[in-house]
Formats: C-alpha cells, structure tokens, sequence
C-alpha cells in the first residue's frame, strides 16, 4: 500500500493545488458573498459530486480513453469555456439586491449543487490533471485501483474543508460587506471566470 512519508507528502500537495483560487473557488465566494454560506457550501457538495465521479473513471483506467478523445475533447473544452464565461459575464452584469442570508429555498439549493457540477466539469483538463497527479503516488506493485480511490478521497476531503471554509468565510463577510465592495468583489469574480474560460478555450490539449 502507499508509503506513509509519501501519503503525507501527497496531502501538503492536495493542500497546495486545492487552496490557489481557481473558477471553482471564484464561484463559491461569488455566490457566498450574495446568497450566504449555504449557497457556497452548496456549490461545494456539487464540485465534490462532479469530483467523485471523475475520480472513478481514473480509477476504473478510463483515461487513456479520456486522453484518445481528440475533437470530442476540443468540443467538451469550449463548452466548458463557454459556461466559464457565461458565469462571468453573469457576474458582471448583475444587479440584482444582496440575499446573503442563511434561509436559501431547497429549489435553489439544488440549483447551486448542480452549478458546481458543471462548473468542475466545465474544464476537462481537471480529469487529465488527475491522470497525470495521481499516479505519482500510486506505487505500482500495490493495489492500483485502491490506490488511486485513497488518493482520490484524500484529495475530496482537503478540498471540501478548505473550499467549505472559503464559502463560509465568504458568507459571513457579506453579511458586513457593503453593497459596493461585495459589487467590486462580484465584477473581479466576474472578470476573473471570463478570463479563465478565454484561456480555457485558447489553450491547447495536452500531449
């Protein structure tokens, strides 16, 4: 099974890719910030979700299937892109009074699930990260699947505290936050999604 030296050392890399802000944490503070902590959590468990599921194609050795996509991939990336920037530009253009309460409706609630679904779906490249992250700590004479499920959950559970925490945090600054700088956090979210789902769309597809 895995090293416990190397295990460790995978946990401090989990925390060090998990904790850099990317889109899945841009959303979750966005929507913290406006409809409280349980709209962020929320997007949580529906990141984790969509998470979960990539882990177990990895684990089941779907991703050289994954890697051979080709023009499947290009399309998945620019649809992925596409909604990256719709989220941004959404973002942008709202205008709608502060909500950053803890009484979300449960119709609503699975509204942010699915948003986080789709919006760790959204870059294909997560699933080849994972491809090419995992394994490097996979010891090949082990259990591979196992592993690779161990390392996977690992991972889940560092970034569902840490993200958890940014949508809590979050939550309660819009409480205190004034309607002007939650605006000026809302435009450099927004600006930020539109950014990342142009470089999503322009980059290129790994070798």
């Amino acid at each position: 099974m895995l090293d416990l030296t190397a295990y460790l050392t995978f946990v401090l890399a989990c925390v060090a890719v998990v904790i850099v802000p990317g889109p899945t944490v841009t959303v979750i503070i966005a929507n913290s910030l406006r409809h409280g902590a349980r709209a962020g959590l929320a997007n949580v468990a529906g990141t984790q979700a969509g998470l979960a599921v990539m882990l177990v194609v990895l684990a089941a050795g779907l991703q050289v299937v994954v890697e051979a996509m080709g023009a499947v991939f290009t399309w998945v990336k620019l649809i992925g892109a596409a909604y990256l920037i719709y989220l941004g530009l959404k973002l942008l253009l709202n205008r709608a009074p502060l909500d950053a309460t803890e009484s979300t409706a449960p119709l609503r609630q699975r509204s942010f699930f699915w948003q986080g679904v789709l919006v760790i779906w959204s870059n294909p490249k997560a699933l080849l990260f994972f491809g090419a992250f995992l394994p490097q700590f996979v010891r090949p004479e082990g259990p591979v699947m196992l592993q690779t499920l161990l390392l996977g959950a690992t991972f889940m559970v560092v970034a569902t505290l840490l993200d958890g925490g940014y949508a809590v945090l979050a939550g309660r600054a819009g409480r205190w936050l004034t309607r002007k700088r939650v605006r000026l956090l809302e435009i450099c979210s927004g600006c930020a999604l539109v950014g990342g789902g142009i470089w999503l769309a322009l980059s290129r597809r790994p070798a």
